[in-house]
């Protein structure tokens, strides 16, 4: 009983040295303890791990293509959205066309088949690189690649 006696009888001195407190941790930045500073590093490790998700080489393709479709994300979700469409598209085009011309040539099989390969651990190895540097909070943008992907998927 004496604790809700001491509870309710707080002097208006405790009130307002509470209130200099709160001040005064406001004034310092106490930003460590601040409910928007937890939720925005929240959304930038979910963020980044949402565009490690569309790096993924061949799974990747389907939550970019979801994001894409909703329009919905930041401006970087869509871009590497539309980076991991452009990859997996060129990657099963060239995959698709090395594949048959092996088929249909006696002289050439091992040589299209051994550039099928060397299309596939790039495709890979590019997409683990992208994956690298979006860890490490550099760009995830590839030279030529990536103006390619906007001007084709730009619209959508």
């Amino acid at each position: 009983m004496d604790n809700f006696e001491s509870i309710g009888n707080i002097g208006s001195s405790e009130m307002e040295t509470k209130e200099q407190e709160d001040a005064e941790n406001k004034a310092i930045g106490d930003n460590f303890t601040h409910p928007e500073f937890l939720r925005s590093s929240q959304n930038t490790a979910t963020s980044k791990r949402q565009l490690l998700l569309y790096l993924i080489p061949v799974i990747g393709f389907f939550p970019s293509l979801w994001t894409l479709y909703r329009h919905q994300g930041s401006r970087e979700q869509l871009i590497v959205s539309r980076l991991s469409i452009t990859l997996a598209f060129t990657w099963l085009l060239g995959y698709f066309l090395l594949a048959t011309g092996a088929e249909n040539s006696a002289f050439f099989t091992l040589r299209l088949l051994i550039l099928n390969s060397f299309l596939t651990s790039s495709y890979f190895l590019v997409s683990v690189w992208l994956m690298f540097r979006i860890i490490q909070g550099k760009s995830s943008r590839l030279p030529g690649f990536s103006n390619f992907a906007e001007r084709i998927l730009g619209k959508y």
